[in-house]
């Protein structure tokens, strides 16, 4: 069975990034957009203190190369 996904805003979301080398290299209306020295790409909606949607989170991960278990060892 698959792990839950925890429940993440997206300043939080952030700090994992950035404690996996991602940079913010840009910012796109609300949309911040970070990449890593591979030249790995992740968007963020960044809406202040709102819980992000698990498919948003999911998303971010998927461009990220992040795990479950990764993102639960950066928090």
């Amino acid at each position: 069975m698959s792990e839950k996904l925890p429940r993440l805003t997206a300043a939080e979301i952030i700090k994992v990034l950035e404690k996996c080398g991602f940079v913010l290299t840009r910012q796109s209306g609300s949309h911040k957009i970070f990449k890593d020295g591979n030249g790995n790409r992740a968007t963020v909606p960044f809406h202040s203190s709102k819980i992000l949607h698990p498919k948003v989170l999911k998303s971010i991960m998927s461009e990220a190369n992040l795990s479950i278990e990764d993102l639960k060892r950066y928090l």
